[in-house]
């Protein structure tokens, strides 16, 4: 039966993608809320009714002592009989029956998929930023974000329609209750409301802010935390661990010491609600005596105003802590906002199509770009491979370089000037057919802790288990692959490489890297020092793979090691973001400049050798 409310409503309904998610709160929930529109209507209406069963109970608890004052037993009976089991009957039946159904659709409907709807819409919202985006910020802290804001939303909402909805229904009951036994009972209950309702504004006003920077201070400690997780090895190369145990622990004790000063506000609370609570008992009971005793009240209204009083005394303190908890639930939802509410900067025009590779020509026109600084990058670099060419890039670091790649993929929006390929503005075709249709290893090729079939089967999801070994064979990568166990005893291609594959030696990341790009067989191959990790030997063993790859494809390969790069058709020599050199491995060298120099600095049996190859 549960699996009904569970159910009712799909976490991951189709939606379309909004890029400029809203900035405010309450728009944001009420966006992320409108499959939930009708199960809120109904969750609401039970509450209500629920708070109005338990006014009623005490009520009808205050008539049975006035009926049992009535007479003898027998008579009573013969009088009430049949209305006392009725009653009877709708506590053990009926009563159930409707708190069932409100905590179902709270604990089932509600609580689950609320938070579930968040955490996937937020997750395909962020996956969508630029790498630009990803690159300045923390991972630990995007992805601690991306999982307590989720169960904050749950909680704020479930605290509205368990508790809010409840109390102020059950606070209206209770003053008509007592407006009906006498009037003169709702004035101790108004002057305690008005009170309660003072300290009610002065604790949320507070705990928001306060929470929302525990908040904040939890994410810097998760970021810290991950960040050093992350470069273990680092941490271990150089002995730092006490350094890093320092620099978090400034991140921890800020943590400590903004959850310490919400922490004083329950303090003060709890003191003021026990203060308020006994000014409520003393008036509603003492008034409600005070009037028995002069005969204006029953022994039944003493008594239901008695129940009352006492159960508002249980009341406040679970409401005020709904109330606290819901609007520190709401300040971890405004810190989360802060990642999962960020528009889209980098995004495919309204009217993109498809890019269509027919030659692989790539066109760079008036090419600048400097990251926003004015300084680095590229300056107006202008160039055209031709379909087929295969380029190579060289200069030192922070020429330019990787920028050029990173604009071609891209990964940032160009500042001036434009990229063509085959006559198509790649500002204008949609990101994924431009990615689709570019073949990338990087000198650093982190995997996903994943299998290694998984791993491959990410450049080309469709691919056979034949079409998964041949490309592993060419990138000399089966072998090794078969001999590969994991932990937890999965083999081969079912093996789980570790987070970026760190269960692998750097040669053996590579040739899988190789491999997913051979997979894929994309018209453009960009190769950013795709042999840099691999030994001489299996480098060697590899070029014919690596000649087989660039057959029929525009290339571009970046390589420090000028050697791999020496027999491509060109050679790009970048510096202060210019090209300041064009021509053949040759030409380069007969012209005595930078790239000969570089050439000159090469050490091995690079510079006989390939001399000699010209």
């Amino acid at each position: 039966m549960l699996g009904f409310f569970e159910r009712l409503v799909d976490p991951y309904v189709a939606h379309a993608d909004d890029d400029t998610p809203p900035q405010r709160l309450w728009p944001f929930l009420k966006l992320y809320s409108e499959p939930f529109r009708k199960v809120f209507a109904v969750a609401a209406l039970l509450s209500v009714v629920v708070a109005s069963i338990e006014i009623g109970l005490i009520w009808y608890m205050g008539r049975v002592v006035d009926i049992l004052s009535q007479g003898q037993p027998a008579e009573v009976w013969a009088r009430y009989g049949a209305e006392l089991i009725l009653a009877a009957a709708f506590i053990l039946v009926l009563r159930p029956a409707i708190q069932f159904l409100d905590v179902a659709i709270l604990n089932n409907t509600i609580l689950p998929n609320f938070g579930t709807l968040i955490r996937w819409r937020a997750h395909g919202h962020v996956l969508r930023q630029s790498v630009g985006w990803f690159e300045n910020d923390f991972a630990g802290r995007l992805a601690n974000r991306i999982m307590q804001t989720p169960p904050a939303a749950g909680e704020a909402v479930f605290q509205v329609f368990d508790a809010i909805t409840f109390a102020l229904a059950y606070l209206i009951g209770a003053a008509v209750l007592l407006w009906g036994a006498d009037v003169r009972l709702v004035l101790p209950l108004l002057v305690w409301f008005a009170l309660y309702g003072v300290l009610v504004r002065w604790v949320i006003t507070r705990i928001g802010p306060a929470s929302k920077a525990a908040s904040d201070a939890r994410s810097a400690v998760t970021g810290r935390v991950v960040d050093a997780y992350t470069n273990i090895h680092s941490v271990k190369l150089f002995a730092q661990q006490r350094r890093e145990l320092d620099y978090a622990r400034a991140s921890i004790e800020t943590a400590r010491q903004t959850f310490a000063a919400e922490m004083r506000l329950y303090t003060v609370m709890d003191v003021c609600l026990v203060f308020l609570n006994g000014l409520l008992i003393v008036g509603v009971v003492g008034w409600a005596v005070a009037l028995w005793m002069t005969g204006a009240a029953s022994v039944g209204v003493v008594a239901a105003a008695t129940a009352l009083a006492l159960r508002l005394n249980a009341m406040t303190g679970w409401i005020m802590w709904a109330l606290s908890s819901f609007f520190r639930n709401l300040g971890v939802v405004v810190e989360g906002m802060e990642t999962i509410a960020q528009p889209i900067a980098l995004t495919d025009k309204p009217d993109a199509a498809p890019l269509a590779v027919t030659r692989g020509e790539i066109t760079f026109d008036a090419l600048s770009h400097h990251y926003g600084r004015g300084m680095g990058g590229l300056d107006s670099l202008s160039v055209t491979i031709r379909p087929g060419e295969k380029v190579g890039l060289v200069g030192r670091s922070g020429a330019g370089k990787s920028t050029l790649v990173k604009l071609l993929l891209r990964f940032y929006d160009v500042e001036k000037g434009r990229i063509l390929i085959d006559g198509q503005d790649i500002a204008g075709v949609t990101q994924d057919s431009l990615r689709g249709a570019i073949g990338m290893v990087q000198q650093d090729s982190s995997l996903l802790h994943r299998s290694i079939r998984e791993n491959l089967l990410y450049a080309r999801p469709d691919a056979s288990e034949e079409q998964i070994v041949a490309a592993a064979r060419q990138a000399q990568a089966h072998d090794f692959i078969l001999d590969l166990q994991d932990s937890d005893g999965r083999k081969g291609y079912d093996a789980h490489v570790g987070e970026r594959g760190v269960k692998l030696s750097g040669g053996q990341r590579q040739r899988i890297a190789l491999a997913r790009v051979i997979l894929k067989d994309a018209p453009i191959l960009v190769l950013d020092e795709a042999t840099s990790a691999l030994d001489s030997e299996v480098e060697a063993a590899i070029q014919d793979t690596l000649a087989g790859m660039m057959d029929g494809k525009t290339v571009i390969a970046i390589a420090h090691r000028l050697s791999t790069i020496a027999r491509l058709d060109r050679i790009l020599v970048l510096d202060g973001g210019r090209i300041v050199e064009d021509g053949t491995h040759a030409e380069l060298l007969a012209r005595g400049g930078m790239y000969a120099r570089f050439w000159d600095r090469q050490s091995g049996g690079f510079i006989g050798t390939e001399v000699a190859a010209q």
